[in-house]
């Protein structure tokens, strides 16, 4: 099965790294799959799911709930601030802060609601105009001012260029988030997962190697 391929993969990376069994968070990465193949996936005992639009995930998710106990949500897609509330009220953890806007706006609502999903700021490591996350210069910063509004900072999460050798963005990644002592590395996907881990990815992102191929466009 695909599923007990990617964790016997994810446990052979980490022994591989001299990391100790299980210290890696697999998210199944579940954006534009059939509910079918969700459901195949949670049949196997597997909790832990990665969405990227709200919407989306507010479509299928609670009727999965109602059906199976455990499961723990992650928002790996840009947030809109129009979109916290239903955010919060949905998921587990947001991967994807970035925006001071966004940041006080959750803030706001941690407040009001008196808990908060676990968050990871996003750090544009490749420095790309298209792609969303801090700089790796404004990421510090942007650390403290979350930590100023009580956020619970748990990590930080990239996703890196195509074209480049991943192994130095996770790099990267693992050195701001030692000096601003951070613990999650929400890192690796189906193509890198094993080098990820390698540079203590605490968390991976893998659609496509348990699913298969996506039926709408987009990757993971």
């Amino acid at each position: 099965m695909p599923l007990e391929d990617i964790k016997s993969r994810i446990a052979a990376a980490e022994t591989a790294a001299g990391r100790p069994q299980g210290s890696t968070v697999l998210i199944a990465v579940s954006k534009v799959q059939p509910n079918d193949r969700i459901e195949s996936v949670l049949n196997e005992g597997h909790r832990c799911f990665g969405e990227n639009r709200v919407q989306e995930a507010a479509g299928k998710w609670p009727a999965f709930r109602d059906r199976f106990d455990g499961i723990d949500l992650h928002l790996i897609g840009p947030l809109q601030t129009n979109k916290a509330r239903q955010a919060v009220e949905l998921c587990n953890a947001i991967h994807t802060v970035a925006r001071p806007k966004l940041a006080a706006t959750l803030a706001r609502l941690a407040q009001e609601r008196g808990d908060c999903p676990d968050l990871f700021i996003q750090v544009n490591t490749g420095e790309e105009p298209q792609k969303a996350g801090v700089l790796p210069d404004d990421a510090d910063a942007f650390v403290a001012e979350c930590r100023g509004l009580d956020l619970p900072i748990r990590g930080l999460m990239c996703i890196p260029p195509v074209e480049e050798e991943p192994a130095l963005h996770f790099a990267l990644l693992a050195r701001i988030a030692a000096r601003n002592e951070l613990s999650g590395l929400s890192m690796g996907m189906s193509g890198d997962f094993e080098t990820a881990i390698a540079h203590g990815a605490t968390h991976v992102r893998i659609g496509s190697a348990i699913f298969g191929e996506r039926t709408a466009p987009g990757g993971d």
